[in-house]
């Protein structure tokens, strides 16, 4: 028994539509778009009165599907987290994706105003750069040598 692959990561959002275009720009298009409420998903989610847009984005050319899943809550609030940009708290650090042609999609999310952190970076057999997401949480992109 064991784990099979990674399923999806989800990014709790104000701005949904900041949310869509981001990851519509790293090749994500949209699955489903639902709300969910009540029970079961308050036990479930232990959020209670959860009342929240859940959207799926998929990477349509993913050997493995690959889900991206948006989650803006209507009620209650999110709370917030302003240490979610730094790399050396606790807890969840950043997602990162392959590419295949790491500086035309750094010139392509710059064109688009997307926020690029530091500079390109040789790192195992790969190239590295960071970038700022929705909400501020940190996506690697990695193109393998």
């Amino acid at each position: 028994m064991s784990v099979k692959h990674f399923d999806h990561v989800t990014v709790c959002v104000r701005e949904l539509a900041a949310a869509r275009r981001f990851f519509a720009l790293l090749g994500f298009e949209e699955d489903k778009a639902v709300v969910i409420a009540g029970e079961p998903f308050a036990a479930y989610m232990g959020v209670d009165g959860i009342e929240a847009e859940h959207v799926t984005l998929v990477l349509p050319d993913a050997s493995l599907r690959l889900e991206i899943q948006l989650l803006h809550y209507r009620h209650p609030e999110p709370a917030s987290d302003p240490e979610r940009a730094r790399l050396d708290r606790l807890g969840f650090n950043h997602i990162c994706f392959a590419v295949d042609d790491i500086e035309a999609m750094i010139a392509h999310l710059r064109a688009n105003g997307i926020e690029v952190r530091g500079e390109l970076k040789d790192f195992h057999d790969r190239q590295l750069f960071f970038l700022t997401g929705p909400e501020g949480i940190t996506v690697e992109l990695a193109q393998w040598s």
